[in-house]
């Protein structure tokens, strides 16, 4: 039997400070930092013709965090679950939304959350909105917080004219929407949920000058572009009090790498807002579509792994009490431990590894593991490591924990593997010749891509 090559020169130090619980300002307990980011996982069926059948959970959904459940995580975070049916970041996102409630849809739910708490995490749904990011095979004429499309080359050929939103839609197609899913998680034993305000869906293009270009009260200050996420976390706190212990977090951009885009200083200004709110929770990333960044951008970085370190020690003094999690580049023990004991995260966030590897952190925790799998992707080619990574997606998918005879790591290729790599690369390019092929005939690319 081979075993998976791993990042090598990993540090042998004890993982004891990884498995330190985490402590919320509303009372509750994660079990240990180590947190389960979001990846998009497109599943989920897709009938919008059908609201009831729409955006449902499927068994291979079910069966992905069934691996995760196993995996020993402080908190899993699902991937893009949409709050609205037509604004999707992708066909095959899991919906919830009021046209489309019925039983089953809260019984599929319901099982995902128990698949989700398997080792005594701590299950939180991801809450997203496309807005201009939408894909354009599921709305050409998405909602945005203005009117500013979202530049493709060519043009047009992913996401479609943005329509800007009117005062009264913000209530009624963004806040109400994010606050009804909200108390469904909750109704559904989910432990909470994860507003996502980062990579440049809805909540991001009111916060980015780069996509707001309002003149109400949501527009031009930061107070005003911010203001959609606070009232959209007043509301959810009237409908599901503290005292339930119900978790609201969100997942903020620490710096958009793009010109005129959110600085640093603009996320620090936001990240007050929220600690002074008592969000429960920060999951600090960077990037949008036109700049995706998640790879390190500073050779400075690159000995820390994260590939948002620095931006994140900038903002970290703001939280005072909102636990901070700090997500992308982490994959060895000793780089984890080390952004610990500096204060520059109180959780590690861990997407791209974990599906390499579902059980990382158990593995981690009992000291039989000091790193992540290494795959042997070129390191430049970020495309192919994120397909390679959806692909794993597909796998784990296949079977439960108990089909597979209790293995986690059940027909999850091994991409540290070269030969595994080169027939994957063939498939690759066999994918994209498809993809071309069916964006002539007008039909949606069937891709898997990881990004949450």
């Amino acid at each position: 039997m081979s075993f998976p090559k791993r990042f090598p020169n990993a540090t042998v130090v004890s993982s004891e400070i990884l498995g330190e619980k985490l402590k919320f300002p509303n009372g509750r307990t994660a079990p240990n930092r180590f947190l389960k980011a979001a990846m998009t996982e497109r599943f989920s069926t897709y009938s919008p013709e059908n609201p009831k059948k729409h955006g449902l959970p499927t068994e291979q959904i079910l069966n992905i965090y069934d691996k995760w459940g196993h995996g020993q995580f402080g908190m899993i975070l699902t991937g893009n679950v949409a709050v609205d049916p037509t604004n999707l970041e992708a066909i095959g996102n899991a919906i919830i939304f009021k046209e489309g409630d019925s039983s089953e849809r809260r019984a599929l739910f319901t099982q995902w959350a128990q698949k989700m708490k398997q080792d005594g995490g701590l299950a939180v749904i991801q809450l997203s909105h496309g807005g201009r990011q939408s894909s354009i095979w599921a709305n050409r004429t998405p909602f945005g917080a203005s009117d500013v499309e979202l530049k493709t080359d060519p043009p047009g050929t992913m996401y479609g004219k943005p329509i800007a939103l009117t005062t009264e839609q913000i209530r009624t197609e963004v806040i109400d929407r994010f606050v009804y899913a909200a108390k469904f998680a909750y109704e559904c034993g989910f432990d909470g949920v994860q507003l996502h305000a980062a990579h440049g869906y809805l909540l991001t293009q009111f916060t980015s000058p780069t996509t707001n270009t309002r003149t109400d009260r949501y527009g031009g200050s930061l107070l005003n572009r911010n203001r959609v996420i606070i009232e959209i976390y007043d509301k959810i706190k009237n409908e599901i009090p503290s005292s339930t212990g119900f978790l609201i977090g969100i997942k903020s951009n620490s710096k958009e790498f793009q010109e005129k885009g959110t600085t640093v200083e603009d996320a620090k200004f936001l990240c007050e807002a929220y600690e002074k709110r008592k969000f429960d929770f920060v999951e600090l990333t960077g990037g949008t579509a036109e700049k995706f960044v998640f790879a390190h951008e500073r050779e400075s970085t690159k000995i820390r792994e994260a590939f948002f370190v620095e931006f994140a020690e900038a903002i970290r003094p703001v939280f005072k009490n909102t636990v901070v999690y700090l997500t992308g580049g982490f994959r060895t023990v000793g780089a984890m431990v080390d952004a610990v004991q500096r204060n520059t995260t109180q959780g590690i966030g861990l997407g791209r590894p974990v599906t390499a590897e579902p059980d990382l952190p158990k593995k981690i925790l009992n000291g039989s593991v000091h790193s992540a799998i290494q795959d042997a992707f070129n390191p430049n080619d970020m495309i192919k490591q994120i397909l390679a990574s959806g692909s794993q997606l597909e796998q784990m998918g296949r079977n439960s924990v108990r089909k597979a005879g209790g293995d986690v790591m059940d027909q999850i290729s091994d991409y540290s593997d070269e030969r595994t790599v080169e027939v994957f690369n063939g498939k690759a390019m066999e994918m994209f010749g498809n993809i071309q092929k069916d964006a002539m005939a007008g039909k949606a690319p069937k891709m898997l891509v990881v990004m949450g």
